[in-house]
């Protein structure tokens, strides 16, 4: 095997599989590095959900833009391969007053969505739209169309396979990544040189630049999820779904002034929830499994067992606004990310002239980071902070 190529990306998540694309369609000759013989991490341990609306950050609309143009790539992978992709948008369902009022505040201070088609429609339309809410649960909806579903057990494997076709993306499998020293990646098959180096390595701070990935910039989220088994005769869940749990998650509705009002009420009532970081999304597989979801524990070591009390109560909250023609339950499992200390939404670092690092995506790296990786590639991110090698 030729053991040099342009660039070097370390990592065959999403994040290290959107930068080997953007790497790609420059021109360059890639190959990625990847310790396991397969996708096994974060990367399939998620929704599927390609979800721009939960991006915003007050009145930056760039990762919001990120996620719009993250959310074209996958229709156009899903195009090219025959992939399974959902298009079909999300509903946050709004089943009390102080939520409604939360969308309809989003909506009228975040002109960016509405152009792209976001809007507020009452319980018949939501009816219309899907056949899993329940009509009589819910005051309304915020129906957002530029939200994408796929399967993260077939999508990722699937984008490996397109690059490696399509764009002569070579993969290394099975082989650690064990130091740097820029040309020259070590690995345990052997070094490997290129001119630029992307460390994408998720959840694994300790192998690469632990200097860099302390306990002050970034930690473990543990989520615990749970699948059904496939639906009966075909039935679709349509778009992505999510209720007033959700708006107390995503950073696009922390800045607005009805907010407080939903997180006393819900603290309240739901102290449980609130203390595990409860909120319910569903999605659908291939399979047409629907996929319910998530708790959030952070810690730099996080606790390897699942909880019992925690999915029951993740199915709990899901009975107040959904109803499933099968609701058996074929799958537990947990997934584990980094995310940043303070909520930044990303982090791209230099440790040394021609290597950067990548990290700390959270639980949107499948929404940010083909947009990320585009803007990375085209030095529109500039590295957080440089440091030179010892």
């Amino acid at each position: 095997m030729d053991t040099h190529a342009d660039v070097i990306v370390v990592g065959a998540g999403i994040v290290g599989l959107a930068h080997a694309l953007a790497a790609a369609e420059q021109g360059a000759s890639v190959i990625v590095v990847e310790r396991d013989d397969r996708a096994v991490g974060a990367s399939i341990r998620n929704f599927g959900s390609i979800w721009p609306i939960g991006q915003f950050h007050a009145d930056d609309t760039s990762d919001y833009d990120r996620g719009c143009r993250g959310a074209e790539v996958w229709r156009r992978i899903a195009r090219e391969t025959g992939m399974w992709c959902a298009d079909t948008g999300s509903l946050t369902v709004a089943c009390h007053r102080d939520e409604l009022d939360v969308l309809e505040e989003f909506l009228a201070r975040t002109p960016a969505a509405v152009e792209r088609g976001a809007r507020l429609v009452g319980p018949a339309e939501v009816a219309r739209l899907s056949p899993a809410v329940r009509p009589e649960a819910v005051l309304g909806a915020m129906h957002s169309p530029t939200e994408v579903n796929v399967d993260p057990v077939v999508a990722i494997p699937t984008v490996a396979r397109w690059l490696q076709e399509r764009h002569g993306v070579r993969f290394v499998r099975g082989a650690q990544v064990q130091r740097i020293v820029h040309p020259r990646v070590h690995t345990t098959a052997g070094a490997l040189t290129a001119e630029r180096v992307f460390v994408c390595s998720g959840a694994d701070f300790h192998t690469l630049y632990p200097e860099l990935l302390g306990a002050d910039v970034v930690r473990r989220c543990k989520l615990q999820m749970l699948r059904t088994e496939p639906q009966p005769d075909g039935w679709a869940l349509g778009p992505t779904l999510c209720a007033g749990l959700t708006l107390l998650h995503y950073r696009s509705f922390a800045h607005l002034e009805s907010l407080p009002a939903l997180r006393a009420r819900l603290d309240a009532e739901l102290p449980f929830h609130r203390e595990h970081g409860i909120h319910v999304l569903v999605t659908q597989t291939a399979r047409g499994g629907v996929t319910i979801g998530d708790s959030h524990e952070y810690a730099r070591t996080v606790d390897p067992f699942e909880s019992r009390a925690v999915f029951d109560a993740v199915l709990d909250y899901l009975d107040g606004f959904v109803t499933l023609p099968h609701r058996r339950i074929e799958e537990y499992w947990h997934g584990v990310y980094p995310s940043l200390v303070g909520g930044r939404p990303h982090l791209v670092a230099e440790p040394e002239p021609g290597v950067r690092l990548v990290n700390g995506l959270g639980g949107a790296g499948m929404t940010l980071s083909f947009g990320l990786a585009q803007d990375h590639l085209a030095g529109r991110i500039t590295p957080e902070r440089t440091l030179q090698p010892a």
